[in-house]
Order: structure tokens, then C-alpha cells, then sequence
């Protein structure tokens, strides 16, 4: 996988209805390195992270991650997490059984992979035994970051993780971005929050220049 770019986006467009909503965006995100894409709401940043999640199909354009089309195999799964769509909360199975559930997946002993330790770190330990449904928005949203850097992964997809979350939680997955991107992991993300964005290693870029 390190022979390609994490990330390779040509002259992709959708449309909603009559609407377009992407026309001919062309991004790269290197292997090994982060990039954050900003603008207002509505300008298709969720589009685009949705269609290289393999989530949408485009209605033009080249999509390739890790050289490969999204979406296609076993192994892109293996290879990416994103946060694009909610996670589904299984009933019955308590915060810290998602996140063990989630390692378990992915052939991780949940004690190696520190899952008690994630969830002190976002916050969470004094959760453990809750069900995801009964949590804050905010609380749900870092269990949903907690999960997605547990597991192992090369790229992140990562649709505004700093919603919801106050300045210390923001500042917690800064960090703990900028160490996936310092192992070697590559991060395509969407935010509203600059600060935020560049405390995570990201290099920001717009939509509109992205666009054609």
C-alpha cells in the first residue's frame, strides 16, 4: 500500500437531483500524511468523504485508495475506518463491550490493545458499563473516535470528529491524531475548525479548491 498515495480523487462530480453538488474534484492525500478539508455546510465535504469511504457511488470521476477502488475488498475494510456514516450500537452490550467488540473484529485481544485505557483517555471510563444510547451526544461521539483508533488501521476517514466534543476533548484527539499520523497513518478528514485541524498534523485545504 505505501507504493500509492493514501488517497487519489480525479475529476469526481455528483449530483443531487438537478443540484451538483461535486464538479470535477481532484484531491491527494500522500501515504503517511493528513489532509483536512473545510468550507461551509453544503459544499459537499460529507459527499466527498462518503464516496472515498465507498459509502456513494459518484456519478463521474476516478476514485483510488491505496490504489485500489473503494469500497471493493476485504482488505480496504481491513485498511480504513470511517466515521462518515453513526456507528450502529448493538442492544444490550454495554460501552466497553462495543470496544472490545470492535478489537475482537480485528483480531486484537482487548486487553493489549488498551481498551481500558481508551476509554479513560476520552473520557470514558466511568461509562463502562453504560449502553451507548443512554450517553451524552458528546460522550457518543468520543466512544465513536475511541473505537476508530483502537482497531488497527492506514487510513482514517473522519467526518468533523471535533463536533460535540469541549477544548480539552478536542485537544485529546489532536494528539492522538498526530501520533496515527507519526506510526505512519494517513487521515482524510472534514472540519470546521482550523485550530483544530492543524493541532491534528492535518495540511487544510477548501473545497472550492478542490473544484475545477
Amino acid at each position: 500500500m505505501a507504493d500509492h498515495p493514501a488517497v487519489e480523487v480525479s475529476d469526481l462530480c455528483v449530483s443531487y437531483g438537478s443540484a451538483p453538488v461535486l464538479a470535477g474534484v481532484a484531491l491527494t492525500v500522500p501515504a503517511g500524511t493528513g489532509v483536512c478539508v473545510t468550507g461551509e455546510n453544503g459544499v459537499g465535504k460529507s459527499t466527498l468523504l462518503r464516496c472515498v469511504s465507498g459509502l456513494q457511488r459518484p456519478d463521474d470521476g476516478r476514485i483510488r485508495v491505496f490504489g485500489a477502488a473503494p469500497g471493493s475488498s476485504p482488505e480496504f475494510w481491513a485498511a480504513v475506518v470511517t466515521t462518515v456514516e453513526p456507528p450502529t450500537w448493538y442492544p444490550g452490550l454495554t460501552t466497553r463491550e462495543h470496544a472490545e467488540l470492535i478489537c475482537r473484529a480485528h483480531g486484537q485481544d482487548p486487553d493489549d490493545a488498551g481498551v481500558d485505557e481508551a476509554l479513560e483517555r476520552f473520557g470514558l471510563a466511568g461509562h463502562g458499563d453504560a449502553i451507548p444510547p443512554s450517553l451524552s451526544s458528546g460522550q457518543k461521539q468520543r466512544l465513536t473516535l475511541a473505537m476508530a483508533l483502537l482497531r488497527p488501521s492506514s487510513l482514517l476517514i473522519l467526518d468533523e470528529p471535533e463536533q460535540r466534543l469541549d477544548p480539552e476533548g478536542r485537544d485529546t484527539v489532536a494528539r492522538m491524531l498526530t501520533d496515527y499520523l507519526s506510526t505512519g497513518g494517513s487521515l482524510l478528514m472534514a472540519s470546521h475548525d482550523d485550530k483544530f485541524a492543524v493541532a491534528s498534523g492535518a495540511a487544510i485545504t477548501t473545497m472550492e479548491s478542490l473544484a475545477r
